[in-house]
């Protein structure tokens, strides 16, 4: 998927200061290739930012997926470019990001299409929320270290019920954050699959599952001791009651995201979460 860029939209950290430097750094060479002009006071309606070829996002991880989230079911490419702490998604290096945002303008780039949630929250048989995810969604515990069970069904048929502080259920791109964090699975990012973590589970024989990308997972809370919420891509979150059932699905859109041809996901597995080191 790459088309030479006419219109571009450009998503920044906010209150970084090393952000804002690489953005305007930006906007002139993108000025110089008459793709975009100076503006005194710049104001872009979302339907605009929607309609552009391309997304540069300048940030961390956090903010690429608040710019996905933005996008919609628009698709647009996002072309990452990484001023924040990790920069696992944001795989442009700051000084690179002038010579491959060059080559993307002409069409020189490849992306790669990345599966995203769809997540309901129903209570008493009534929708309350439903969004599209990127990375995942997360069922946990509030400020107190209470335990929760979660019946978890797959395509209507009872899986198992979770006794943990909390459950995350992520899409490949996700698998290497929270996920990861809670001794999930690395899942390739082109694979089409979800994974299903338990936090802390209190029973040892509660493992992470791998499923299929077409599965339909419910995840009903039978018993809460304490506040519960549902977070969606760290970005959103819920208050959930005993009860209450969460619905996830594969979205019906995906992120595209412009690769970094310097480097494999491999690479940046070893560089940035020092995968396979011995310290």
């Amino acid at each position: 998927m790459s088309k030479r860029i006419r219109s571009v939209a450009l998503v920044g950290k906010g209150g970084s200061p090393e952000a804002e430097v690489i953005a305007r750094q930006l906007v002139d060479q993108l000025v110089e290739a008459e793709i975009a002009h100076r503006l005194e006071q710049p104001v872009a309606a979302l339907e605009a930012i929607r309609a552009c070829d391309l997304c540069v996002v300048v940030g961390g991880d956090g903010t690429l997926i608040r710019a996905a989230r933005l996008m919609g079911t628009s698709e647009v490419p996002i072309f990452g470019v990484n001023a924040g702490y990790l920069g696992f998604l944001t795989e442009v290096p700051r000084e690179r990001a002038m010579l491959l945002l060059a080559r993307v303008l002409e069409g020189e780039y490849q992306s790669e299409a990345r599966i995203q949630l769809r997540v309901r929250l129903v209570r008493e048989g009534q929708s309350l929320i439903e969004e599209d995810v990127v990375n995942d969604a997360v069922i946990n515990r509030g400020a107190f270290a209470r335990m929760v069970e979660l019946r978890t069904s797959i395509d209507g048929a009872e899986v198992i019920r979770f006794r943990a502080d909390g459950l995350i259920v992520a899409t490949p791109t996700g698998s290497t954050a929270y996920n990861l964090a809670a001794n999930g699975p690395i899942l390739m990012p082109a694979m089409e699959a979800l994974v299903i973590s338990p936090i802390c589970p209190h029973t040892l024989t509660q493992r992470p599952l791998v499923v299929s990308d077409r599965s339909k997972i419910s995840i009903q809370v039978m018993e809460s001791q304490g506040e519960l919420l549902l977070s969606l891509d760290g970005q959103t979150s819920s208050p959930l009651q005993t009860g209450d059932r969460v619905e996830v699905e594969r979205g019906k859109t995906r992120t595209w995201l412009v690769r970094n041809p310097e480097v494999d996901f491999f690479e940046i597995l070893r560089e940035k979460l020092r995968w396979g080191g011995t310290a």
